[in-house]
This record gives C-alpha cells, sequence and structure tokens, in this order.
C-alpha cells in the first residue's frame, strides 16, 4: 500500500487508506481539505448524524409488521413493555425490560404449553432495522428452525422493547430458549443494523452476560444466511450443554475470504 498522498484539482489531499473504503462503510481515508475535513466528507457525517436520530426516534409502524409478519408465523401477539412512550423508554431503560401488565395479562390467557423456542420482534433503539430487516431474516431462520424439529411459540412483537424483554415473555411461554431480533443503537453508518440476543432458560433476571449477541444483520453487513447459520450454530450448542452466554464459545466454522479474525488480521502479512 502507497503511503503517499496526491492532491485533487478542487485542493481535497487524498488518504491512501481509502483503498479499504470498499471492505467497510466505515468513515476511513476521507483526506484532508488544509487542516479540515473535505466539505463532502462533512456533510456525509453530517447526513449519517440526522439518518441515526431519526432511527432512534420513528415510531414502530405495529400494523404493518403484524401483516408482514403473519407470513412467517401463524400465530402474531402484539405486546408493549412497561414503558408507556418513546420519551418514558429513553429515559427508563428499566421499563424497556418489562412487560405492561395488559401484556402479561394476554399471555397467561392463551395458557401456553412449554416450547423449544421464543421468538420476540422488538423495535429497540431502531424501528428503521425491523421495517426493514425482521421479515427477511424470519424468512431465511424460520425454516431452518423447523428442520432441527424445533418447537416455537407465539411470534411476539413488543413496542418500546430492551433487549431483557425475552425473559417474561419466554418465561410466560414455558420457552427452554428465547430469540430476540431488535433494532441496534444506530452507528453513523448502519441505521438499520439489526441484532439478535438468545438466551438459555429465559425468566427474569438473566444477566446479560448469560447471553450470546449476533450483530450487525443487514444487506450491508452480516448476510441473513450467515446470522441464520451461526444462530443455529449456538442454539444447537447451547442445547446440548443447557447454557448460554459467555460460557457458550463460537467454535463454528466462517467461509469467507476475509476469514473471521480468529485466524488473524487479513490486513498483515502471514
Amino acid at each position: 500500500m502507497s503511503n503517499e498522498n496526491s492532491t485533487t484539482a478542487s485542493g481535497v489531499v487524498s488518504n491512501p487508506w481509502q483503498v479499504l473504503r470498499q471492505h467497510t462503510q466505515a468513515r476511513i481515508g476521507l483526506g484532508r481539505a488544509g487542516s479540515s475535513l473535505p466539505t463532502d466528507a462533512h456533510l456525509q457525517f453530517q447526513l449519517a448524524h440526522a439518518r441515526a436520530r431519526d432511527a432512534v426516534h420513528l415510531p414502530l409502524d405495529t400494523e404493518r409488521m403484524v401483516e408482514q409478519l403473519s407470513a412467517c408465523s401463524e400465530n402474531v401477539v402484539r405486546l408493549h413493555s412497561a414503558a408507556a412512550d418513546r420519551d418514558e423508554y429513553l429515559r427508563r431503560p428499566d421499563l424497556g425490560r418489562k412487560l405492561d401488565e395488559a401484556s402479561l395479562d394476554a399471555l397467561k390467557a392463551m395458557n401456553c404449553r412449554q416450547c423449544d423456542i421464543s421468538i420476540v420482534v422488538a423495535d429497540g433503539l431502531s424501528a428503521r432495522a425491523i421495517h426493514e430487516n425482521s421479515v427477511p431474516m424470519l424468512q431465511v431462520l424460520m425454516p431452518m428452525l423447523e428442520e432441527q424439529g424445533w418447537q416455537s411459540g407465539p411470534l411476539t412483537l413488543v413496542e418500546q422493547a430492551r433487549v431483557a424483554i425475552g425473559d417474561p415473555i419466554g418465561e410466560a411461554l414455558g420457552a427452554r430458549m428465547s430469540v430476540v431480533l431488535i433494532g441496534e443503537r444506530p452507528g453513523l453508518s448502519s441505521p438499520d443494523s439489526l441484532g439478535i440476543y438468545f438466551t438459555w432458560a429465559p425468566r427474569p433476571g438473566r444477566r446479560d452476560s448469560e447471553r450470546n449477541c449476533l450483530s450487525n444483520i443487514r444487506p450491508n453487513g452480516q448476510s441473513f444466511q450467515a446470522a441464520s447459520e451461526l444462530l443455529i450454530y449456538l442454539l444447537r450448542e447451547a442445547n446440548e450443554r443447557q447454557l448460554s452466554g459467555v460460557s457458550l464459545k463460537d467454535d463454528s466454522v466462517v467461509d469467507s475470504s476475509l476469514g473471521d479474525g480468529r485466524q488473524g488480521n487479513f490486513l498483515l502479512p502471514d
């Protein structure tokens, strides 16, 4: 890689690291104009910041999501956390981890028997991620779960929810494992990033260290197919060892020309 910089006709000094932009949307190799960012890079930063803020405050379109999720499951249930609205959700993370009374009563009234997996779709900090990526993810994942012979409980859609919302839902449904699809905290280049958390034996009081996470699932990040394969691997391991979280190691085989980071950095010579 050359370390020489060049200057364009507009006065922008290029950065040799710019070649790495083909591998990432991260803001690297932006160049400079004098001692500052070039105007185009600065405007792109402001646009990305506005999109991230919009993603946090965008309401979950529950009517549309129930209709779309019904193509993935015959039984879709709408629930709500104990946070009354978005403002309270942002100020009180603890309420986003609990169900409101009406939702708890609705789950009890269903009188569900024990199931293998409880699948939860939650808005989290990016409803946009749920709008754009939850259904394509489930369309890949659900058939793979069926191939394992695991019985899924009702598919639940939760508003104003945090990751731990999967614990009371999983407990109410008698699920051995819970899988939560949730909108991640928007990054400046990823306002649409979907995360997946799963927990063995979900129940209120579970620690975050007892969960496993798959992150950055979206068309420009980890693919739906790759995320589904990794999740199935971890679920099978969890099912065999009856645990999840930091005690469950990812020793799966990754088919990628860039490697998986466990055998070294592809940017560095062998």
